[in-house]
């Protein structure tokens, strides 16, 4: 049996090895020739799968390791008998990481000793969205939720769906939606000039969804004017030839790797070896815990005299520190049009081993019941 994956999937050797023989491509320029004899494709969500990739091929299952689902043609696969599984709510964990570390810069940028000082507005509650909320509100802040096709099917719970409007209201907008064209609530460039329009400020926008979900055009001449909103980008309109333009304008600029912790990349890894085994009829083996190796950094100590909001953001920005990428996303921002799309690329092919909260053990000496729970609330383990 024949297995082509893109290069870039993790643990492929320790997931797939014994399932057969292994032919590691890259992901971004993969075409028919690459795969017309292989039995099992994985991809990731850099590569187009669709009739002009696998037609005249033997795939017989194709499997990506991502949340998203906007670059397979899911209704080709079924009319041709391929089978066909996604990785949904594999680097959940990790996007609200990535959001909870930007939240902390903000509220330190904006001088609050109290970052839950913070309206949240969540546009999109699927897997991400949905472990956002559930960090953010333990945590004690005040959220609106927008998911216009959930609220039209689903009974109101703790926190009733509000409009895209409504959630524009809040200090802070992220978006976490899927790319949907065409149809009911499509989400292609529903923030847009108008929407734009009404953030001040006094506001941060954050897109750790999809990059089409903001109209590109619209945002640049909106933060051209005055009294522009912030604006944290790990999405951008056709990648990997961003707008290096927009990469100057916004305050934080990421290359698409909200969801590039190793834990949410080898669970996505995880969940197609788990779908392949139920297709082949073969049994469940293995485990990402068996792969995943001891982190750089395994625990952080505080005492009494730890202001609790400063424990907090030293904790996250040890695991994860937004401006690092932004940093290296900026120097790549140089020479012609391909050479930066190709730079992109390479930012998240070679992109540093990055540890969520869970790896980090924090241990606490006399420290307040509060901040006991706060700890717990982002996901590290604690010893007290």
């Amino acid at each position: 049996m024949l297995i082509v994956a893109d290069e870039n999937i993790p643990l492929l050797d320790s997931f797939f090895g014994d399932f057969g023989e292994i032919r590691r491509v890259s992901g971004r320029t993969m075409s028919a020739g690459d795969v017309r004899d292989a039995d099992i494709l994985l991809v990731r969500s850099v590569t187009r799968v669709s009739r002009e990739l696998l037609e005249g091929s033997r795939v017989r299952f194709v499997g990506t390791t991502t949340i998203g689902t906007d670059h397979v043609d899911q209704e080709w696969l079924k009319q041709n008998g391929i089978s066909f599984s996604a990785a949904p709510g594999c680097n959940a964990n990790s996007v609200a990481e990535y959001v909870l570390s930007i939240l902390s810069l903000h509220a330190e940028r904006r001088g609050l000793d109290d970052w839950t000082r913070l309206s949240v507005g969540i546009v999109g509650v699927g897997n991400v969205g949905r472990e956002l909320a559930h960090k953010l509100e333990r945590l004690g802040f005040a959220l609106r939720l927008c998911d216009p096709p959930r609220a039209e099917h689903e009974e109101e719970g703790s926190h009733p769906f509000v409009t895209l409007d409504e959630a524009l209201e809040c200090d802070v907008v992220t978006l976490h939606t899927p790319l949907t064209r065409d149809q009911a609530h499509s989400t292609y460039h529903m923030v847009g000039e108008s929407e734009l329009a009404g953030l001040t400020a006094e506001q941060l926008l954050i897109n750790a969804g999809r990059g089409e979900v903001i109209d590109t055009k619209a945002l640049q001449a909106r933060l051209e004017q005055a009294s522009p909103p912030i604006v944290a980008l790990d999405v951008w309109e056709r990648e990997p030839h961003i707008n290096a333009d927009l990469v100057d304008q916004v305050w934080l600029a990421t290359p698409h790797i909200a969801g590039y912790s190793l834990e949410g990349k080898v669970q996505g890894t995880e969940m197609i070896y788990q779908a392949l085994s139920r297709f082949l009829g073969l049994p469940v083996r293995k485990k990402a815990g068996q792969f995943l190796p001891e982190p750089a950094l395994s625990k952080v100590s505080f005492t009494s005299a730890a202001d609790e909001d400063d424990a907090v953001r030293i904790a996250l920005r040890a695991c994860y520190d937004p401006r690092r990428d932004d940093a290296r996303l900026r120097a790549t921002m140089k020479g012609s049009p391909e050479e930066r799309a190709a730079a992109f690329d390479r930012l998240r092919r070679d992109y540093p081993v990055r540890r969520e909260c869970s790896s980090l053990k924090v241990q606490l000496k006399g420290t307040s019941k509060s901040l006991q729970d706060s700890f717990r609330a982002i996901g590290f383990k604690l010893k007290i």
